[in-house]
């Protein structure tokens, strides 16, 4: 038997229209009205405003097929939420977890509010019978014991088995007043369905169900529908799932994948105490979480037992997901319960994030970007334990290529260029990036031929020797970090360089593009890979060529060991936000000083800040404000800096104080922590060297910053006080720079103060392991009654052949 109620029902109006109500739908509104909230009519459906955001999303499919990736998972419209028993109940099985619940519910009505049709498929109630069944009986229990007993104080009361249909019929009325409190807070109503099995069974009575909920969700009413395990009978065994048409509904997960097929619902969510499917039982050695779970891999999966509660396991879970996916609905299986992650867990999924497993019918053409991961670490292993000029090898034959195959790459870049001009939503520093040339691949191959020639004595190399005692020697040598990602953004030339930073210093290595430049990066990937096959290594480089967002990538913690970001501020800030438990090597911005001394030189000056400035504004060591001693101003030196940056076509920002100074000023300045990236700078004035080192140490991102001066006292003070990665004396910023510094190529330049400063080479790919050897040493022979004592005595580092 279906039984329907309602949970909330606000007053439908709207001027000259009247709503029809279906007799099941009135059967389902049975409550007292709550005032109106702002309800609107629109197109035929109601919407409601509460105090979540109401976004209008754009939401239009024909059903049929399931979606193919997630990242379409954003375009579903009619969502099924199943909360399994372990996410709505206590760890102790007695009562509701209601922080779940209400960040469920949060979630639910903002999505419902954008405009999507949201159902929940609840466990919970006889959870919730149970904590008010024993309740009652403790409570009746120690009435009658102290009339019997006459005494206040209580002997231990047993509780009995309590069964489990009535713990439902007592807990259903107070589980669905916990939903309906929860949902008046955004101005959401709800109903409660309870179903049986042969609700499904009775062709008439699926017409109804169907009549119903289709009614419910047309007047933006959330249905909450549950099994009726007050009258429910026990489950046939061998009962559940057999065939395409046919799905018996012994459970939540089989009624949730029912209800799903039955209204053609986009998505099914199905919310578990578990991250999701693992190919073998969570918490065993080799657990490894499934991303992407395809028809017909049931055979490589091993499932455990099933969750503390609930009727199901993982394994009646999958095979409803699979049941529902063929039906035509996506499913993702993730964790509700998670703390960190269940407050956002539905809304991260619909959004397309990388949550849980994923069920698709359409598998990728490659290998996904964890088995690229796996790839790149055995291959970069293997990398390592070549000879230095097998290495160094790889490297002098990807430079040949780069030039022999000068046409090809160039008629790709081609494509990239034409095509970000035909959508014209890449500005022009970023099309000067995207830009590929035959002078460009020239200083590239002469690059690497630098790294290829400095690479001989990276790998290996000890740096310390130390003698414990006779015959106990310890050395520290150089490794390789592991496995590499590089991000980079319109900047194809990255990955040759980078590709070769990671084979001279024995690193896999993980490249993800912009999509602005695939032509350019998949030629010049297929080059680098050919290169690296002439000693077999070609996997140790590896292009994502998948859906994959960055967000995504970041997670992948126990696969990548560095993340080295290559582009603009907003993407090194992002992804350092979105790491998790990866450390992450650049910068957020490149925030550089030019400071002209009283003691600077003119013709210096002039020279300096134009090549800082105008030789490639779009750089991250280019300049962005320009700090000058105050008695510089009102001098030939000043009106000649002014000139060339007018000539040059620089817009300039005024600073607080250079604009006190001037009677018709520039635009002052609306921030002095600003990186234009184009042909703009700011103009500040300052008192002293003294004042400019406060000011960039404030204001800066301790990149690169410049002293112009002929005093060495001064430049001497401003080299050792300021605290950047790169701090020069009569030069350029734009020799902050791998290649400019005879590094070869750099992966980025690193603002951090931990492992690598300044344009990371080689050296900054590489960290050290310790290596002990003996003769049947141990630690007792060293205590104070023992044999031996410690020397510790420096040894002299052998030299390595690099020639």
């Amino acid at each position: 038997m279906m039984l329907c109620r309602a949970a909330l029902s606000p007053c439908f109006h709207a001027p000259g229209r009247f709503l029809l109500f279906s007799p099941w739908s009135i059967a389902a509104i049975a409550r007292p009205s709550l005032p109106a909230h702002n309800w609107v009519l629109k197109n035929g459906s109601v919407r409601c405003w509460s105090n979540i955001p109401f976004i209008t999303v754009p939401l239009s499919r024909t059903h049929g097929k399931s979606f193919a990736h997630r990242s379409e998972l954003k375009h579903a419209k009619r969502i099924v939420v199943k909360l399994g028993s372990a996410v709505v109940t206590r760890g102790d099985e007695c009562g509701l977890a209601l922080g779940r619940l209400a960040s469920i519910v949060e979630q639910v009505s903002m999505l419902q509010n954008q405009g999507r049709e949201m159902m929940i498929v609840t466990s919970g109630a006889v959870a919730f019978g149970k904590q008010r069944l024993r309740h009652e009986i403790l409570l009746s229990q120690s009435v009658r014991q102290a009339l019997h007993s006459g005494q206040n104080q209580l002997k231990d009361m047993a509780i009995p088995v309590l069964e489990a249909r009535a713990c439902a019929a007592a807990g259903q009325s107070g589980l669905m007043a916990l939903y309906e409190a929860m949902f008046t807070q955004y101005s959401i109503c709800a109903a409660q369905i309870l179903v049986t099995n042969l609700d499904f069974h009775d062709e008439q009575k699926r017409r109804n169900l169907n009549g119903t909920l289709h009614e419910l969700l047309r007047m933006n009413i959330v249905p909450i529908i549950n099994t009726n395990d007050a009258v429910v009978p026990p489950p046939e065994p061998n009962s559940d799932l057999q065939g395409v048409n046919v799905i018996s509904v012994k459970d939540n997960d089989s009624l949730a994948a029912r209800l799903a097929v039955e209204m053609k619902t986009d998505l099914l969510i199905v919310l578990s105490d578990v991250e999701g499917l693992f190919d073998s039982p969570p918490g065993s050695d080799d657990a490894k979480l499934i991303d992407i779970f395809y028809p017909g891999d049931q055979q490589s999966v091993t499932f455990g037992t099933k969750s503390r509660v609930g009727m199901g396991g993982m394994e009646a879970k999958v095979k409803a997901a699979l049941w529902a996916l063929q039906g035509g609905t996506s499913v993702v299986i993730a964790n509700g319960t998670h703390p960190k992650i269940s407050g956002h867990v539905i809304t991260d999924i619909v959004e397309g994030k990388k949550v849980g497993t994923f069920f698709s019918e359409v598998k990728p053409a490659g290998p996904t970007v964890e088995q690229q991961a796996e790839m790149a670490r055995a291959g970069g292993r293997t990398l390592a334990a070549l000879q230095p000029e097998q290495r160094a090898d790889i490297i002098y034959h990807l430079a040949d290529l780069l030039t022999d195959q000068r046409e090809e790459i160039l008629l790709a870049n081609k494509k990239d260029m034409e095509e970000a001009e035909n959508k014209g939503r890449l500005a022009l520093p970023f099309m000067k990036r995207l830009s590929l040339s035959t002078s460009k691949l020239n200083s590239l191959a002469i690059g690497l031929r630098q790294i290829a020639a400095s690479s001989q004595d990276s790998v290996g190399r000890v740096i310390r020797r130390t003698r414990i005692a006779k015959d106990l020697e310890l050395e520290q040598v150089t490794v390789p970090i592991g496995v590499l990602l590089v991000i980079f953004e319109s900047r194809p030339d990255c990955l040759p360089q980078v590709s070769a930073l990671a084979i001279a210093s024995g690193n896999g290595l993980l490249l993800k593009g912009g999509r602005e430049a695939s032509h350019s990066n998949q030629i010049l990937h297929h080059l680098t890979q050919e290169a690296l096959s002439i000693h077999g290594v070609k996997d140790a480089v590896q292009l994502v060529n998948t859906r994959e967002e960055v967000e995504d990538l970041c997670r992948l913690d126990k696969l990548i060991d560095l993340i080295i970001p290559r582009g603009s501020s907003q993407l090194v800030r992002d992804i350092q936000k979105a790491a998790k438990g990866i450390p992450v090597m650049g910068h957020s911005e490149g925030i550089c000083h030019v400071y002209v001394d009283a003691d600077a030189s003119v013709e210096k000056v002039t020279r300096i800040v134009r090549d800082s400035k105008c030789e490639y504004p779009a750089a991250c060591n280019a300049l962005e404000t320009l700090l000058i001693h105050r008695d510089q101003l009102r001098t030939p030196l000043f009106d000649q800096i002014i000139d060339m940056l007018r000539v040059e076509q620089v817009k300039i920002h005024a600073g607080p104080r250079f604009a006190s100074y001037l009677t018709f000023s520039p635009s002052e300045v609306k921030s002095l922590r600003t990186e234009y990236g184009d042909l703009e700078c700011c103009i500040e004035v300052v008192d002293s060297v003294q004042e400019a080192i406060e000011h960039i140490h404030k204001y800066g991102s301790s990149h690169t910053d410049v002293i112009v001066t002929e005093n060495e006292k001064t430049a001497e003070y401003f080299l050792q006080h300021v605290d950047s990665a790169c701090v020069f004396w009569n030069a350029s910023t734009r020799f902050s720079d791998g290649y400019r510094f005879g590094l070869g190529a750099e992966v980025g330049i690193s603002t951090s103060r931990i492992h690598a400063r300044g344009p990371v080479g080689i050296e900054g790919l590489l960290t050290t392991k310790w290596l002990l050897r003996g003769d049947n040493h141990v630690v007792s022979d060293f205590s104070e009654h023992g044999s031996m004592k410690y020397l510790h005595e420096n040894l002299p580092i052998p030299q390595r052949n690099t020639n």
